[in-house]
């Protein structure tokens, strides 16, 4: 599979993004989660592809765009629907289901149909469920930058905490996928890019 550069993934942030301030928010998120996922894949004793995964953590939000309205307000009613628009991006623009899957399968530890039944979630019913090693990591590395107003790191700690509320399942996954990466650092990401942390 031959990836895009990062021009060519600047290129497409730029060709979707509805706005300069939407452009802002989502790329450099996107490359927080990058600059994380390969702090983390540095030390990981795991054969991963640190291509993929650079691409797949600059790819992952891509479908935000599409929740922007002409007045340039997002949708934060919809955002759940965020990662199967990236995915539909990426078909779209011809990119293979290997690279469209960092979209579909990075919200939260993962979806599953119980869960959007259980949940209503307005996504069609699938399970969207990080597989490869690689998709993991970029999920993981999400968990520690968001995208709020002002945008905000998050510890392990912090996150652990947050995903209480959607039951013992969902804390049993972060929790393996913390014993297999690790944590990040995030002092020098924090100072690079000026954002609190929680």
């Amino acid at each position: 599979m031959i990836l895009p550069t990062l021009e060519e993934v600047r290129a497409l942030h730029e060709r979707h993004a509805p706005t300069h301030e939407a452009l802002d928010l989502v790329l450099t998120h996107c490359e927080i989660v990058c600059d994380i996922a390969e702090q983390l894949l540095a030390r990981a004793a795991l054969p991963l592809d640190a291509e993929l995964v650079r691409v797949g953590a600059l790819l992952h939000d891509i479908g935000v765009y599409r929740l922007y309205d002409h007045a340039g307000r997002l949708d934060h009613r919809s955002y759940i629907r965020h990662g199967v628009l990236g995915h539909e991006i990426l078909r779209e623009e011809g990119y293979p289901q290997r690279l469209r899957r960092f979209c579909s399968c990075h919200t939260g530890v993962g979806l599953t149909r119980h869960d959007i039944r259980e949940q209503g979630l307005v996504i069609p019913e699938a399970d969207y469920l990080a597989e490869t090693a690689e998709e993991q990591l970029v999920m993981y590395a999400d968990k520690f930058h968001s995208k709020t107003t002002p945008p905000t790191f998050l510890t392990a700690d912090s996150y652990a905490g947050y995903v209480t509320r959607f039951g013992a399942a969902k804390v049993e996954a972060f929790a393996l996928l913390r014993a297999r990466f690790g944590e990040p650092d995030l002092t020098s990401v924090r100072e690079r890019y000026g954002h609190s942390q929680a």
